[in-house]
C-alpha cells in the first residue's frame, strides 16, 4: 500500500516537474517575444520621428520656394491672387427657420391618424 502511494506520488511529482519547467520556458519565450518587440516598436518610433523631421524640413519654404521656381513653368504656376480667395458676401444665406405652426398641425394630424400625403393625393385627383 505505502510502495503504491510512493510510485504514484514520484509519478506525479515528475509530471509537475515537467509541467512547471515548460511553463517556464514558455514564460521566457513570451518575455523575449515582448523585448523583441519592445525594441522594434522604439525603432519604429525613432524612424517615424526621423521622418517627421525630414518632413519639416523638406516643407520649409526655404526649400520648397527653389523648385518651385525650377518647376514654374513646367508646371504652369502663378502666385495666389486675392480675387481666387472668396469673400463672405458670396455665402449663400442661412435658410429661413421653418414654420412651426405647420410642422405642429403636421404632426397632430399623424397622431391622430390622419395621413397628410394621401390627402393631398385624393384632393389632387378630384
Amino acid at each position: 500500500m505505502i510502495r503504491t502511494l510512493n510510485v504514484i506520488l514520484v509519478c506525479t511529482s515528475i509530471a509537475a516537474l515537467v509541467g512547471v519547467y515548460g511553463l517556464k520556458y514558455a514564460v521566457e519565450e513570451t518575455a523575449s517575444t515582448k523585448v523583441e518587440l519592445e525594441r522594434l516598436i522604439d525603432k519604429q518610433q525613432a524612424d517615424l520621428s526621423m521622418l517627421k523631421a525630414d518632413w519639416a524640413y523638406l516643407n520649409q519654404p526655404s526649400h520648397v520656394a527653389p523648385i518651385v521656381v525650377r518647376h514654374e513653368a513646367a508646371l504652369g504656376l502663378k502666385p495666389v491672387r486675392p480675387e481666387q480667395f472668396g469673400r463672405l458676401d458670396n455665402l449663400p444665406m442661412r435658410k429661413p427657420a421653418p414654420d412651426k405652426a405647420a410642422l405642429d398641425a403636421l404632426f397632430e394630424a399623424l397622431d391622430s391618424g390622419i395621413d397628410p400625403i394621401e390627402q393631398l393625393i385624393i384632393g389632387a385627383s378630384q
